[in-house]
C-alpha cells in the first residue's frame, strides 16, 4: 500500500511538470516553424514587395522568394542583416530579424510552390467619378 501511495504521489507531483515540459517543448518548436503564426505574419509583411507567398510580379523588380533554396535565402537575409549585401530597404528589414526568424522565413518561402509570377495588367481609372 505504501509503495502504491508513493507511486500515486510521484505521478501526481511529476504529472503536471511533465505536462508543462511537453507543452513548452511543443510550443518552442512550433513558435518559429513554417506553420507558426509568427513566421506567417513576418512572411505576410514581405508581400508588399515580394508578393503573396513570395510570388513577386515580374514588373515589380523584387526577388521571387517562392521556391528559393532555403540556404540561399537564409544566407542572403544574413548578408542584408550584417550590411554585407547592398539594398534599398532589405538591410533595414533584416536587421530586426533574429537568426531563428531568418531560418523560419527561409523554410517558409522555400516550401512555397515556385510558380510563374503573375503579370499585372494596366487599369484605366475613370476621372468622372460616375457610378
Amino acid at each position: 500500500m505504501k509503495k502504491l501511495l508513493n507511486t500515486v504521489l510521484t505521478i501526481g507531483l511529476l504529472g503536471p511538470i511533465a505536462i508543462f515540459a511537453a507543452e513548452n517543448a511543443v510550443s518552442e518548436s512550433s513558435v518559429l516553424g513554417v506553420d507558426s503564426v509568427h513566421i506567417r505574419s513576418l512572411a505576410a509583411s514581405c508581400a508588399a514587395c515580394h508578393g503573396t507567398d513570395g510570388k513577386a510580379a515580374a514588373e515589380s523588380g523584387a526577388a521571387v522568394l517562392a521556391g528559393m533554396d532555403k540556404n540561399q535565402l537564409s544566407t542572403k537575409l544574413m548578408a542584408f542583416k550584417n550590411g554585407i549585401a547592398n539594398a534599398t530597404v532589405m538591410h533595414r528589414h533584416a536587421k530586426g530579424l533574429t537568426q531563428e526568424e531568418i531560418n523560419g522565413l527561409a523554410e517558409y518561402f522555400s516550401a512555397q510552390p515556385a510558380t510563374a509570377a503573375p503579370v499585372l495588367k494596366s487599369q484605366k481609372l475613370r476621372a468622372d467619378h460616375a457610378h
